[in-house]
């Protein structure tokens, strides 16, 4: 399970400051921070290994939002450790639908991509605080939809025409089919997570950056905490993009995109800021991210924050964490199309830590 709120894997919180800083919570092994139990165990389908609980708040999926700004009002105000229901809409915010043809990809607009259920206010949340959010449950919709849009991709000039596959789902789905012996596993995943960033101008959705936004990571599945740095009073977090399923990297530009229900906890982890990107966690790996115009940059900036959390956790030497990173930790491209920014993932084993 998930390590107590007082380390990561064995790793004291204080490597999430860059500080000394020390906290409690009255946590036991295995709870998740503020108490608010075991998350579940993420597998291949995202499905839970233990009981979610109940939420306390619920957000339909009409309660919405497309762009960051702390300027945007909240649509709830809740307490440290509060848990939530949201319904998520599909990126494309009913432009598609599950009649669409590839003709209805002509009138597709950019302008209200990423419907985004929030934001939330988090009572006690202020910068310099790190923002948990547990992924408790995730659970499918009905149908979902992938494509090919002109003018966008990471090979968007030699896929130059519009494509468009509708998928229908039942519930209790691992995977679904797409061509004769093809199957693709089912992975759910709100694309999108963020807090509001430190401005009041209306940033679109399209890029991931310091306060999350569209990472676009596969391994953000139930059962993964993700911490974010508060920018702003509150925090503001919002999410949605739904995916069902995307390759790391997601080179067409679109995932399996789809409805989903998420149930989260949201838990504020004073003192614990700022990191210069998002990290997360499961039970069985940490994991570091980098964001940049290039994927070399975001590699060199994913590197660098696994340096500084291995350095600040271990008490290592930047030339030891380098070798440590070099030798256990992991690189992947989590998304190459979400201009002007890419996201590079460094994630390291929980079991080279050991107890």
């Amino acid at each position: 399970m998930r390590a107590a709120a007082g380390t990561v894997g064995g790793i004291p919180v204080l490597a999430l400051a860059f500080t000394t800083l020390a906290f409690t919570t009255g946590c036991t092994p295995g709870d998740a921070p503020g108490g608010g139990g075991d998350p579940a165990t993420a597998d291949a389908a995202g499905e839970s290994g233990s009981e979610t609980p109940a939420p306390q708040h619920t957000l339909t999926a009409d309660q919405t939002h497309n762009r960051w700004s702390r300027a945007i009002p909240p649509i709830r105000t809740v307490q440290s450790g509060a848990v939530i229901e949201a319904w998520l809409e599909e990126a494309s915010d009913q432009q598609l639908t599950r009649e669409s043809t590839v003709e209805d990809l002509a009138t597709l607009s950019f302008d209200p991509i990423h419907p985004l259920t929030g934001p939330v206010y988090v009572e006690g949340a202020e910068p310099g605080d790190l923002l948990a959010v547990t992924l408790h449950e995730i659970e499918l919709g009905d149908w979902g939809w992938v494509a090919n849009v002109p003018g966008f991709g990471f090979l968007a000039d030699r896929f130059p025409d519009p494509y468009l596959r509708i998928f229908e789902f039942e519930p209790g789905d691992t995977s679904v089919g797409f061509a004769p012996g093809i199957r693709i596993p089912l992975r759910p995943f709100p694309g999108v997570m963020g807090v509001a960033p430190d401005t009041d101008s209306m940033l679109v959705t399209i890029p991931p950056r310091q306060n999350g936004g569209n990472m676009d990571d596969r391994d953000l599945v139930e059962g993964t905490t993700v911490y974010f740095p508060v920018l702003v009073e509150g925090a503001l977090f919002s999410l949605g993009d739904p995916h069902i399923a995307q390759g790391d990297g997601e080179v067409g530009g679109t995932a399996i995109e789809g409805p989903l229900r998420v149930v989260y906890e949201l838990e504020v982890i004073k003192g614990a800021g700022p990191i210069p990107s998002p990290h997360y966690e499961t039970d069985e790996f940490y994991a570091v991210t980098g964001f940049a115009p290039t994927i070399d940059e975001a590699a060199r900036n994913a590197v660098e924050a696994m340096i500084d959390y291995l350095v600040n956790s271990r008490d290592l030497s930047r030339a030891d964490a380098y070798a440590l990173a070099s030798m256990a930790g992991d690189l992947k491209i989590s998304e190459v199309v979400d201009v002007p920014n890419m996201l590079v993932a460094m994630r390291i084993s929980k079991d080279v830590f050991g107890n």
